[in-house]
C-alpha cells in the first residue's frame, strides 16, 4: 500500500431520502472515522464529499462519492487518477447482503458479486485488485427484490448488529492502516459458517 496518501471511500447514495438505509452502511463507516479522527469531510470534488487529514498514523482521503451506486467508480478514478496514487492506495467499504448483520471481511482483490457500486469501480479501475471491508447487511427473510430491500430504512430492531459492524469495520480500516490487509484478514475474517448470512 502506498504510503503518500491512503484513500477510504464508503459506497452509498447521496440524497436524505437514501439515509439509513442499508445500502449506506459504506457512507456510515466513513462518517465514523470521520468523527473518530477529527477529520472533516468538507470539500466538494471530483463528484464526491471528502475531507483529508490523519488515522492511525497515515495520511488519509475519506471519501464518499456523490455520483449514486451504480457509477462510485467514476469518482473514485476521478481521485486516482488527480493525486497520481494507484488502486493499491485504495480501501472501498460497502454493504454485503451475503453477510450477517455484524459481520465484515477484509479482502485484498476478488469479484464485485452481486454489489453494482463495486461492479462500476472495478470497471472504471480496469482491476479488482484493490483492498476492500465488506459489511453484512444479511439476507432478505421476506424474499423481496434485492434492489427494495437494500434501499430499505434500517428497522429499529435490527439497527444494534449492524451499529456492530460499522464499528468493526472503522476497526479493521485502522488494522490494515497498521499493520497491513492480511493481519487484518487474520484478525476480523471468520470462519464460513459464522460469516454467512442465512436465508429465513
Amino acid at each position: 500500500m502506498d504510503n503518500s496518501l491512503i484513500i477510504i471511500a464508503g459506497l452509498g447514495n447521496p440524497e436524505k431520502n437514501y439515509k439509513n438505509t442499508r445500502h449506506n452502511m459504506g457512507f456510515e463507516v466513513v462518517n465514523k472515522l470521520s468523527y473518530d479522527y477529527n477529520i472533516e469531510i468538507n470539500r466538494a470534488k471530483f463528484k464526491a464529499h471528502f475531507g483529508e487529514g490523519r488515522m492511525c498514523g497515515k495520511k488519509v482521503m475519506l471519501v464518499k462519492p456523490q455520483t449514486y451506486m451504480n457509477l462510485s467508480g467514476e469518482s473514485i478514478r476521478s481521485i486516482l487518477s488527480y493525486y497520481k496514487q494507484k488502486p493499491g492506495s485504495l480501501i472501498v467499504v460497502y454493504d454485503d447482503v451475503d453477510l450477517a448483520p455484524g459481520v465484515i471481511r477484509v479482502r485484498e482483490r476478488g469479484s464485485a458479486g452481486s454489489h453494482n457500486g463495486m461492479k462500476n469501480i472495478i470497471y472504471q479501475l480496469e482491476t479488482d485488485e484493490f483492498i476492500r471491508v465488506r459489511v453484512g447487511i444479511g439476507r432478505n427473510p421476506d424474499k423481496m427484490p434485492l434492489e427494495a430491500y437494500v434501499l430499505e430504512k434500517i428497522k429499529k430492531e435490527e439497527a444494534k448488529p449492524l451499529i456492530d459492524g460499522i464499528t468493526k469495520a472503522g476497526e479493521a480500516v485502522c488494522a490494515i492502516l497498521n499493520e497491513g490487509a492480511v493481519f487484518a484478514m487474520n484478525m476480523y475474517n471468520k470462519r464460513k459458517d459464522e460469516r454467512e448470512a442465512v436465508d429465513i
